[in-house]
């Protein structure tokens, strides 16, 4: 009985740690329900990727994400970890803002700001994470590599297009 309610204690925090993460998800999808047609419009970089690609890349970073949350969560629970996933929380809110930032509200430097300020708490969250529990800091790695990607990306298309991005 006690490894029943324990499997059903994890699994109900997997789903809650995923839940948490897609809400952020939707959160920042919402600010880019029109993206696709704006982001046709910005004159962009060669190496920029195509549009269709962001979905597919976020939706497996953000199970990343979920997944090295509930490794900490499931080791330490909240009482043993509240900094590391407090700052994680912090961090999902800080992704889904830069989206309205650039896409909603169209502000070039302050969605190239607001991305360095996420970038230095991902990698704040990821080391946090380290110390609890190795495994959740490398699922967070391709998180840290995509965002500093996204981060050149932005600032590229900003100066590219300041017009459209203040």
């Amino acid at each position: 009985m006690k490894k029943k309610r324990a499997f059903q204690t994890d699994l109900a925090g997997l789903a809650g740690s995923g839940i948490l993460c897609f809400l952020a998800a939707a959160a920042g999808g919402a600010a880019s329900v029109n993206a696709g047609g704006f982001y046709s419009e910005l004159m962009r970089p060669s190496w920029a990727p195509p549009g269709w690609v962001f979905g597919p890349v976020w939706t497996v970073l953000y199970a990343m994400m979920a997944v090295s949350a509930w490794l900490v969560w499931r080791q330490h629970r909240f009482r043993g970890a509240p900094a590391a996933l407090s700052l994680f929380v912090v961090q999902l809110g800080a992704n889904a803002l830069w989206t309205w930032i650039f896409f909603v509200w169209r502000m070039g430097f302050f969605a190239f700001a607001e991305i360095l300020v996420l970038l230095v708490l991902i990698i704040t969250v990821t080391e946090a994470f380290r110390r609890k529990n190795r495994l959740a800091a490398l699922l967070l790695v391709p998180y840290i590599a995509w965002t500093a990607f996204a981060a050149v990306l932005s600032f590229t298309v900003w100066r590219l297009n300041p017009a459209l991005l203040g």
